[in-house]
């Protein structure tokens, strides 16, 4: 097909779609926002790890004593101030996560205008990130690693805007988002050595990417900010009256959570291998009871039509950004490796699902890659896609937000492999 064939095609697919991707996003959010809204405060009692968050929060807000000392303070001061807004409940516990989830769908949506120009392909990814079922289910429980991804999302956002459009201005928003990252979970600490290594890489392969950012003064900002954004969220749970954490003694407390961190735990139900997460071997039950006057659950998993096919994108996005010098399927690829790469390099005695959160949203990012850069033979497959995503979303609705289930053996229709019981 030639040049213009190619782009009248492009064009009578995109003609439904307005002129700018402001309003796409805000209609993005606002659906996330309301669909991650539903029944929120089912079930009325403590899911998971809201079992150590919750009361940490409330410690916090009390200003008595420092619960979870493990992990940093910025996801747990979050759930607080949701606490603080809304109330002592179920809701008040987890609206903050909410709006964390529909930040990560428009980060989403705005890497992938940001790399590819092309809103038809934003919105297939938003779109296939509110229906991959994890930012779902993390979206409606008061967990860190909501937040961490959160502020990752928007800070490789916001460093991928910086490259397109120069300014210092972003680049140290974008240092201080990965710096909140880590702030909330210690996994997001090597995307910051991940976004110094990417500046470095493409600046020096497309030195006029980065319009008026100089390469060590950019790192150094990098690392200079994301530090002091990371120590700043200690600021609001120091000296408390029991056992109180001082600046002074910030370096001894990080020291602390990292022996916390490598520390040998005993054996867990759920625990896995990080291999196992892309294949999805091994997801996890965040719920599965009688609770609220029927019974329930709900499972954290990743949309297996997208889980699985999502990793023939990763491959395709390789061999693409190989064979054609592709930087855009190139980094696609890069975010989901390096993420999945984490996790089989820090010494964890114990693994579980869903630490591959952050990697069942980079792998759309790929899915939405390879689909923009293949655009000319895939043709509508993007919008079927995006059916067939929507009807598994559907049949796994009842397990993703904790409605009513018939039987206390239901949870039979949902698990495809005898390991996801």
């Amino acid at each position: 097909m030639n040049d213009s064939g190619t782009a009248a095609r492009e064009a009578a697919l995109s003609s439904w779609l307005p002129r700018t991707p402001l309003p796409v996003a805000i209609l993005l959010g606002a659906v996330a926002q309301a669909l991650f809204l539903v029944r929120l405060a089912v079930p009325h009692r403590m899911v998971f790890d809201e079992i150590y968050y919750v009361p940490a929060a409330r410690a916090m807000l009390e200003r008595h004593y420092l619960l979870n000392r493990e992990h940093p303070p910025l996801a747990k001061e979050l759930i607080a101030l949701g606490i603080r807004l809304i109330g002592d409940t179920p809701l008040g516990w987890r609206f903050m996560s909410t709006l964390a989830g529909t930040a990560t769908v428009l980060a989403v949506f705005a890497i992938v205008q940001l790399m590819t120009g092309r809103l038809r392909a934003s919105l297939f990814a938003g779109v296939l990130t509110i229906l991959n079922f994890t930012v779902l289910v993390q979206a409606r429980i008061a967990m860190l690693d909501t937040f961490m991804v959160a502020f990752l999302l928007t800070g490789i956002a916001t460093i991928a805007w910086a490259m397109r459009a120069g300014g210092w201005g972003k680049w140290i928003a974008g240092a201080m988002l990965l710096g909140a990252a880590t702030a909330c979970k210690w996994a997001a600490a090597p995307y910051v050595a991940f976004a110094a290594l990417a500046f470095l890489m493409f600046r020096r392969g497309h030195p006029g990417r980065w319009p008026g950012l100089a390469p060590v003064p950019a790192v150094a900002l990098l690392g200079l900010v994301s530090v002091g954004t990371y120590f700043l969220s200690f600021a609001p749970v120091l000296h408390f009256q029991v056992d109180p954490l001082t600046w002074r003694g910030l370096p001894a407390h990080q020291y602390y959570m990292y022996q916390q961190q490598v520390q040998v735990l005993p054996h867990h139900t759920y625990q896995s291998d990080w291999w196992t997460w892309p294949l999805l071997i091994r997801p996890i039950w965040y719920l599965y009871e009688q609770t609220d006057g029927a019974q329930r659950g709900i499972l954290m998993i990743g949309n297996p039509l997208l889980m699985w096919g999502g990793l023939i994108a990763v491959v395709a996005c390789l061999w693409g950004g190989i064979r054609s010098g592709n930087p855009r399927l190139l980094a696609a690829f890069g975010l989901w490796a390096a993420s999945v790469a984490i996790f089989a390099i820090i010494p964890k005695s114990l693994g579980f699902y869903y630490y591959y959160y952050p990697s069942s949203i980079f792998i759309i990012i790929a899915i939405a890659a390879a689909f923009d850069h293949w655009r000319a033979r895939l043709g509508k497959w993007d919008e079927r896609l995006v059916i067939a995503a929507f009807v598994f979303a559907l049949y796994y609705f009842p397990v993703l937000s904790a409605q009513a289930l018939g039987s206390p053996r239901a949870f039979q229709y949902w698990t495809f492999l005898p390991s996801w019981v």
